[in-house]
């Protein structure tokens, strides 16, 4: 369900949301996800519905990779 924004608020997020998208550590995250992932189902691994956890080091539900685990996403780091 999409955010109930006005349109200045809805452009002003789409800039905030491509200025972080273009940081350098999001685009090396998103490199190595793709290296990753091609990797995974060239050897064969079902990785459908999965992301990879950068801090753990492993494909994970995207539900708990998102939810940091079932601690909530305020003590990551």
């Amino acid at each position: 369900m999409p955010q109930k924004l006005s349109p200045k608020a809805a452009a002003d997020k789409k800039k905030r949301d491509l200025a972080f998208a273009k940081t350098f550590s999001r685009k090396r995250k998103k490199a190595e996800n793709q290296r990753l992932r091609r990797a995974a189902i060239k050897s064969g691994r079902n990785i459908k519905g999965k992301d990879y956890d950068h801090k753990d080091g492993e494909f994970k539900s995207i539900k708990a990779n998102r939810g940091n685990d079932g601690k909530g996403t305020k003590k990551e780091r």
